[in-house]
């Protein structure tokens, strides 16, 4: 466990941060995890601890803890006939966990020479199987956890995050500060000021009382279902063609590019999953709001992510010329969200907390995470820039897509999409979403099973641990 690396002045009292309809709402999910293979390190693993620790010292609210009480359930201090609780984010210092381990029977060919990602990369992130609530019934369970794992020509660097205490986007501002400081050996002086304090909507609760007796009655333990993940890449110049045609289709120019590439992808899933034209399909994107909402600033430090949510029967995104109006409606889902719909939402949650769990999936649903945006292939902790990026085991359901930039630094993109088995081997032979893609030669054949064969599609080298 590491302590904060950066003296700052001892207060009487323990800061504590107050968490915010859009910190509570996510806390029943998974860790946050991510991270990067790099070529064979030439800095040793202490070093690459205390530069986390260094990092960890910026963003140290997340080296604290949650801390429960009990609060009567209208928010008030009065009785109440029914029991409450409130979460907060103690910022005690307690540390971050930071894991060495050594795989030295993995390649990095093992991890990027295969469509299908091995199962063994799950290993390589820490706090597997931990939902944020955990983290509140157990005082001990670090927020924040760190994992450096040895391969036999390289390294994995990962992180998992409790997604109640932050966001993708914090995330990644930490991952990057720690890659700045290790490959610069000392800290960062001309870096933006972190913003602690968490944006509350007017007339917000504080603490925000949850309609629970205890925190235990808050999780729900979820066993994901058998899929198998695989990465996607995407030119710059295939995006733009993509985008091209979209807009032209609904004669606009207002569909983005990742908006067109999603689209594309939707269809495809839909095909892959042999669903019928009047079943509900929906396709939920995360969509940030620190630059949509008033009085947040940069560096702020926490989650500020809503979503979005774009529904449409199969039928009618499917066939000639519906790449556009497939677009088109997930740009108007993105669009719906706004400064004013927002303080509504936030203001209808806090006086009536709902959670999102696993359990409620349905298999008709696309869900989105990540985001182009997110600098991903700059964190070069020294000896190097990543050769791919990864995703650990949390919150891998049945159509869940990652977005990541592709790495170029021109505009490409990478997904990975994470389907039932038998859903991935068909969409991966799906023509139409291939054709769009990089590496069309190597995936054409469709043969995306634990058991594939070196000829086969996926090259799994852990075939047995794959299924």
């Amino acid at each position: 466990m590491v302590k904060q690396a950066i003296s700052r002045p001892r207060a009487r009292d323990v800061e504590t941060v107050h968490l915010t309809p859009w910190d509570l709402r996510r806390i029943t999910g998974d860790y946050i995890q991510k991270g990067v293979v790099l070529p064979k390190p030439s800095a040793g693993v202490e070093h690459l601890a205390s530069s986390f620790a260094r990092a960890v010292g910026h963003f140290y609210p997340l080296a604290g803890r949650f801390a429960v009480a009990a609060v009567a359930n209208d928010g008030t201090e009065s009785p109440s006939r029914q029991p409450g609780l409130a979460i907060s984010l103690r910022c005690s210092d307690e540390g971050a966990e930071f894991v060495h381990a050594v795989a030295p029977g993995v390649t990095v060919a093992d991890i990027t020479g295969a469509l299908c990602t091995p199962r063994v990369v799950w290993s390589f992130f820490p706090l597997n199987g931990v939902l944020g609530t955990d983290a509140v019934v157990d005082p001990s369970l670090p927020l924040l956890a760190a994992q450096v794992t040895d391969l036999a020509d390289g390294v994995f660097i990962a992180m998992s995050l409790n997604h109640g205490a932050a966001d993708g986007t914090t995330f990644w501002d930490l991952f990057n500060r720690w890659s700045q400081i290790s490959r610069n050996k000392s800290d960062i002086s001309t870096v933006l000021p972190l913003q602690i304090q968490r944006w509350f909507h007017e007339g917000c609760p504080l603490p925000i009382p949850l309609p629970f007796a205890k925190v235990q009655d808050m999780g729900r333990p979820f066993e994901y279902p058998p899929v198998q993940e695989c990465s996607v890449h995407f030119s710059p110049e295939s995006i733009k063609k993509l985008k091209a045609k979209a807009n032209a289709e609904m004669a606009t120019a207002t569909i983005s590019s990742l908006q067109a590439l999603l689209a594309h992808l939707w269809r495809a899933v839909c095909r892959a999953r042999g669903l019928a034209p009047d079943v509900e399909t929906t396709f939920t994107l995360p969509v940030g709001c620190r630059t949509r909402m008033t009085g947040i600033r940069k560096g702020y430090v926490g989650t500020a992510v809503a979503s979005a949510v774009a529904r449409t029967p199969v039928g009618e995104i499917l066939g000639e010329g519906r790449l556009g109006w497939t677009a088109w409606r997930l740009n108007r889902a993105v669009a719906s969200v706004d400064e004013a719909s927002l303080k509504v939402e936030l203001a209808s949650w806090s006086q009536n907390p709902s959670f999102r769990y696993s359990a409620d999936h349905v298999p008709s649903a696309v869900l989105m995470s990540g985001s182009p945006r997110f600098d991903v292939y700059g964190n070069d902790f020294g000896w190097g820039r990543p050769v791919a990026v990864r995703s650990g085991a949390g919150s891998k359901l049945d159509g869940m897509v990652t977005v990541y930039e592709d790495g170029g630094g021109r505009g490409g993109m990478e997904l990975q999409v994470c389907l039932a088995p038998d859903v991935l081997a068909t969409l991966v032979a799906d023509e139409e979403l291939m054709d769009a893609s990089t590496g069309v030669g190597v995936i054409r054949s469709g043969m995306c099973t634990g058991g594939a064969s070196e000829e086969g599609l996926c090259r799994c080298r852990h075939a047995s641990v794959v299924q």
